[in-house]
C-alpha cells in the first residue's frame, strides 16, 4: 500500500503513538484522534497531523469525528486501536466491568463501523481493528476483556466478504503481551513482551506489505494460541487445569 491519509484511533499513548509516528516517517498525512486532547495535542503538532479528540465510547462523538475526518480528507487507511483491560476471576465475576470492556473493547468498533462504511462505500480503504491474540480462546481471569476482542474478530470476519463487494478491506490485529499502561496492571511474567514499537512496526508491515487478514506476532506465542483454538474442548479445558490453574 502506497502512503496517502491515515486515521489513527487511539493515537496519544502506547502503540496507537507509535504508529503515528512511523507513519509519519514514511510518508503518510494523519488524522489523529484520543480521549484526552493535553495529550493528542503535542503529538499532533510533532507529526503534523490533524487533530480530532473523540471518545470512541461515545457514539455521538465518534459520528462527529467522523464526519470532521471525511470532510477534509477521506482516509485511505482507518486503524482502530481501542481498548480497556482488567482481570476478572470468576470468583469476583462482575457484569459492569463485562459492560464497560464490551462498550470500549467492542462497541466502539461499531459506532465506527456504522458510520466509516456508508463513506467507504465504493471509494475504496482499509480499516484495521486492534483486537487481540487473547481473542483465539476463553483463558482465566480474562473473560471480561477477551470475550469483546473475540466479538470483534468475529465481527470483522462475518463484514469482511460483504464490504470487499463494496471495495473496502477489513483487517484485524491480534498482538500478543505489549507493554502499555494495560499490561503494566498485570502481576504475572508476561512472554515475549513487546515494545509499543515494536508491535507498531509488525502491525504496519501486516497492513501495508501483505495481504493477511489476521496480523498477529509474535507468532512464537500466537501459534500456541491458535492450536489452543483447534483442540476438542475436553483436551483445551484438560490443558488448561494442568498448565493454568495449576500455577495460579
Amino acid at each position: 500500500m502506497k502512503a496517502g491519509h491515515a486515521w489513527v484511533f487511539g493515537a496519544s499513548h502506547g502503540i496507537g503513538r507509535a504508529l503515528s509516528e512511523q507513519l509519519h516517517k514514511a510518508g503518510w498525512s494523519l488524522a489523529l484522534s484520543a480521549r484526552t486532547p493535553n495529550t493528542l495535542q503535542p503529538l499532533c503538532e510533532a507529526v503534523e497531523a490533524q487533530c480530532i479528540p473523540c471518545d470512541a465510547t461515545d457514539r455521538d462523538a465518534v459520528n462527529n469525528a467522523t464526519q470532521f475526518v471525511f470532510q477534509h480528507q477521506r482516509p485511505d487507511l482507518i486503524i482502530f486501536n481501542v481498548g480497556d483491560y482488567e482481570q476478572m476471576p470468576a470468583s469476583r465475576f462482575n457484569a459492569e466491568l463485562c459492560e464497560r470492556l464490551n462498550k470500549t473493547n467492542y462497541l466502539s468498533a461499531c459506532y465506527l463501523l456504522e458510520n466509516v462504511i456508508p463513506l467507504m462505500k465504493g471509494h475504496g480503504g482499509t480499516i484495521a481493528l486492534n483486537a487481540s491474540a487473547s481473542s483465539y480462546r476463553g483463558l482465566p481471569n480474562g473473560g471480561a476483556y477477551s470475550a469483546p476482542k473475540a466479538a470483534l474478530v468475529n465481527l470483522a470476519e462475518s463484514l469482511r466478504p460483504e464490504l470487499a463487494e463494496m471495495g473496502i478491506d477489513i483487517r484485524v490485529v491480534n498482538p500478543g503481551f505489549v507493554k502499555t499502561r494495560l499490561t503494566d496492571r498485570n502481576d504475572f511474567e508476561m512472554p515475549f513482551l513487546l515494545e509499543p514499537e515494536e508491535a507498531a512496526k509488525e502491525i504496519l508491515d501486516g497492513l501495508l506489505n501483505s495481504k493477511r487478514f489476521d496480523i498477529n506476532f509474535p507468532r512464537a506465542l500466537t501459534w500456541p494460541l491458535r492450536l489452543l483454538r483447534m483442540l476438542p474442548d475436553q483436551l483445551f479445558f484438560g490443558v488448561i487445569k494442568r498448565k493454568v490453574l495449576r500455577h495460579e
